[in-house]
């Protein structure tokens, strides 16, 4: 499994548009973490409205939580205390004020939990990323949602890419990010960024080289520009762009799949 990948697809099966039951999403998960692809997925990302729920579900067998939690909410000390007994290994907590969250993720968060920190969309991300830099957390930042203001445009997107970049912040991204490559949605006309054009951006190292890897469209030049990075690259990349939460993973890898880059592994390769 190539690096490019690794724990690229946090399981938000429980968010829209999938709003998968835990009944259903819970299995799902672990059986992801028994299949060919199963280095490529991240933690099983939970809201509080579901937490409870999940504390008395869970069952047996690895099940990596993530625990996402919405501005206004009571904090990290609370939500670790509601998801007793879960392995809970990252958090991710959205704010209208980064230095006052860092603060409280600097009393609240025990060791050996990752936290990432939602970034507001209110023209101060400079700000916010400067109130970052030099923390062991790492930035997330929304790229998608259910209107079209949702979707950040390529300069916003670029901006927050080589600001993170520039602080050695790394980042993750949430929303929207259903497919590989940049395209209209065909039902809301909705712009959607690609996953690999992000990846693609995070390894491009400037401003120009950021915007022109959000702008590509064409699946043919985005596979050949991943399948042409050097492995000094992908792990530039990676150092930058953690993640993304997707409700699906079986749709990025099926894109991956299509485009030649990813495949289940042949007897050949075992």
């Amino acid at each position: 499994m190539t690096p490019l990948y690794a724990g690229l697809f946090d399981d938000a099966a429980l968010f829209p548009p999938g709003d998968l039951p835990l009944a259903e999403a819970v299995p799902a998960h672990r059986g992801h973490r028994t299949a060919w692809y199963a280095e490529t997925v991240g933690p099983f990302l939970c809201g509080p409205g579901r937490l409870a729920d999940l504390v008395r579900t869970a069952g047996t067998g690895p099940l990596p939580v993530g625990l996402v939690l919405p501005g206004g909410s009571a904090g990290p000390a609370a939500a670790l205390k509601e998801a007793a007994g879960l392995d809970v290994v990252s958090i991710e907590i959205a704010t209208d004020d980064v230095a006052a969250t860092v603060a409280q993720l600097a009393a609240e968060l025990p060791e050996g939990i990752a936290a990432a920190v939602e970034l507001p969309r209110d023209g101060r991300t400079e700000d916010s990323l400067d109130a970052l830099a030099g923390t062991p957390h790492r930035a997330k930042y929304r790229t998608g949602g259910l209107t079209a203001g949702a979707f950040p445009p390529v300069g916003e997107l670029a901006a927050f890419l080589v600001g993170c970049a520039e602080r050695a912040v790394p980042y993750k991204c949430t929303a929207g990010l259903h497919h590989a490559v940049r395209h209209t949605d065909p039902v809301t006309g909705f712009e959607h960024h690609g996953f690999l054009n992000v990846l693609l951006a995070a390894a491009a190292g400037d401003r120009d080289g950021a915007v022109a890897a959000l702008e590509e469209r064409s699946p043919a030049v985005v596979a050949a520009a991943v399948a042409a990075l050097t492995d000094d690259r992908v792990a530039a990349a990676r150092r930058s762009f953690t993640s993304f939460g997707t409700c699906s993973i079986a749709e990025p890898l099926a894109d991956l799949a299509d485009l030649g880059l990813l495949h289940p592994p042949t007897l050949e390769d075992r």
